[in-house]
């Protein structure tokens, strides 16, 4: 059984750094789905690190549209 706890970690982090960044997104936007399956993508690449998963997060938050998905 694979351990998914470093995955659901990134993905809290990264979302209370983007929502303590961007205060008029709401906590249940869709970016937040996005970043999830984003992170999926690379924890099944053997992407398993907390902070590794974190930055790849940031990054890929960053280069969304700041108007919603």
């Amino acid at each position: 059984m694979v351990d998914e706890a470093p995955l659901g970690l990134a993905v809290d982090i990264v979302w209370s750094l983007y929502l303590a960044k961007h205060r008029d997104v709401d906590a249940a936007d869709s970016r937040r789905c996005l970043l999830q399956r984003h992170l999926q993508e690379r924890w099944e690449a053997r992407v398993s690190e907390v902070e590794e998963l974190t930055g790849f997060g940031l990054a890929y938050l960053n280069r969304l549209p700041k108007d919603g998905c």
